[in-house]
């Protein structure tokens, strides 16, 4: 009872911090939402936007095994068969910030995927169709798996994601060494806290 109450005051926070509170683009309840994120033309919508598949991984590292679908499609993904060093972003297509912060993390992708790749998180979101259409609209194309029940918040190690957007720096271990709340603006600052809290240094020359 305390996790489903835990669960559910996360799910109010994350509706207030996105949303405003009710409306069409309140977030689904936790837990089995229902919400399809891979049809037809969700994987229409996929490769018109160039989203990246998603790739498993094939370590055993500390992030929780919770396995998540690939958004429009693709293989479903385990996160504690993923290596860092990494960027997590949970975003949802209801949240303002998140589409301020999408093109920042696109630029940080471009430049430094090689060295700390982006992973996106479609975050307790019912509108699938309408989160692949901003990827396509913000020219993101690194790769987006999907939570639309929110299964992540129920994991110790992202107990601070009271809001979106959120940022986990996670490293080799799969151990998240920083996390960022309420977006970032510019990639300089994105580099800094990846830099910071990682302790890598990046080469945009690479």
């Amino acid at each position: 009872m305390r996790v489903r109450a835990a669960l559910a005051a996360a799910v109010l926070l994350f509706a207030t911090a996105c949303t405003g509170g009710s409306g069409p683009d309140a977030v689904p309840p936790p837990g089995d939402s229902g919400i399809e994120v891979d049809t037809p033309e969700l994987r229409a919508l996929k490769a018109a936007a160039g989203v990246e598949d998603c790739v498993p991984g094939t370590a055993i590292t500390a992030l929780p095994a919770v396995t998540l679908p690939c958004l429009g499609g693709g293989p479903d993904v385990d996160l504690s068969t993923l290596q860092g060093p990494m960027v997590i972003n949970f975003w949802a297509s209801n949240c303002g910030p998140c589409r301020v912060e999408m093109p920042v993390l696109q630029e940080f992708h471009e430049a430094y995927a090689d060295q700390v790749p982006v992973l996106g998180v479609d975050m307790l979101d019912g509108y699938p169709g309408k989160a692949l259409n901003q990827t396509r609209q913000r020219g993101a194309t690194y790769p987006q798996l999907a939570d639309p029940g929110g299964d992540l918040l129920t994991q110790e190690v992202f107990a601070k994601a009271r809001g979106l957007p959120y940022l986990a720096f996670v490293d080799a271990a799969g151990e998240v060494r920083g996390q960022q709340l309420g977006g970032v603006t510019s990639v300089e600052e994105l580099v800094t806290l990846v830099e910071d809290a990682l302790d890598v240094d990046l080469d945009p020359a690479r």
